[in-house]
């Protein structure tokens, strides 16, 4: 047998053992905790890594929600289900969060809205924007090239014949990626629970409006005027909606002479139209009796 052979196979193994009892030493040594719970976290995230919480990742925002660094109920898509078992967790106080959708400010599609070009580029909104601000006449009306739907990782936005987006309540979580993507500020984060908002973006006089688009809000001030919760305000000749105070009474709906005040289905009045209308009716007899009683104390 061959002693050096055999010396140097005796050392290569002395020295295995040495750094293996060395490595594992520096593991010991410098290993980092891990919290438990950041795995029991991450396991009833939706682990969708839609970023809706404000971190990159699921993985970043159970570290953070575990760490005391985030809340407890910023996971939009996981909604209060995730956000109570968060909670069971971290043997914390549940918060109530309030479920949001996105909804689209624009009823400007192929058939209602005129173009000032054709556009033959790129078939991202963001792409087209770049050209003249986008091929619509109406400067914040939807480009309808689909980025929104791109971007959805829900599968809860599909393109519509006429250009424009449909997005389904029922697969809709709010994330608000489509919001963040959209370049024309065409799309909004709303309480699921409420049924109307305005279908229009354009802040423009109504008399360009009208020339741009059929459906455009033209600031008549009729929904603001018939609102029986004052729940309508004009900003910048633009119709908006106080959600804290709107009751989903869908006045605003019947009264606007343009269609641009949209309902939960599709934009179209509800059944419940009729009995919008005789409530208007009662409203406006009550203030017609209020005026007369009025006037008749002053004489």
């Amino acid at each position: 047998m061959d002693l050096n052979f055999f010396g140097s196979f005796i050392e290569l193994g002395l020295l295995a053992l040495l750094f293996g009892a060395f490595l594992g030493f520096a593991a010991k040594k410098f290993a980092v905790e891990v919290d438990e719970r950041v795995e029991q976290v991450e396991a009833v995230l939706p682990n969708a890594n839609c970023g809706a919480c404000g971190m990159p990742g699921c993985s970043a925002y159970a570290r953070d929600v575990v760490a005391g660094k985030a809340p407890v109920n910023a996971c939009i898509p996981g909604g209060p289900a995730v956000s109570a078992a968060i909670c069971r967790i971290l043997g914390a106080e549940a918060q109530v969060s309030v479920k949001t959708i996105a909804r689209l400010k624009c009823r400007g599609g192929n058939n209602r809205a005129k173009d000032k070009f054709q556009y033959d580029g790129i078939l991202d909104c963001r792409a087209a924007v770049l050209v003249a601000d986008g091929p619509k006449m109406c400067p914040n009306g939807c480009i309808g090239l689909g980025t929104c739907a791109e971007v959805c990782l829900f599968d809860a936005i599909t393109m519509g014949e006429d250009g424009l987006p449909i997005i389904s309540p029922e697969e809709c979580t709010g994330c608000g990626a489509c919001v963040k993507a959209c370049p024309k500020k065409v799309l909004e984060l709303i309480p699921a629970k409420n049924q109307v908002w305005v279908a229009c973006n354009n802040k423009l006089p109504g008399k360009f409006v009208k020339e741009a688009c059929e459906t455009g809000c033209i600031a008549c001030r009729l929904c603001e005027k018939n609102c029986p919760v004052s729940a309508i305000i004009f900003e910048d000749n633009l119709a908006r909606i106080d959600y804290s105070k709107c009751n989903n009474c869908q006045i605003c709906v019947v009264v606007c002479p343009t269609g641009t005040i949209h309902t939960n289905k599709s934009g179209e009045i509800t059944n419940d139209a009729p009995k919008v209308r005789a409530a208007l009716e009662r409203k406006k007899a009550k203030e017609a009796e209020a005026k007369e009683a009025a006037e008749k104390k002053e004489a």
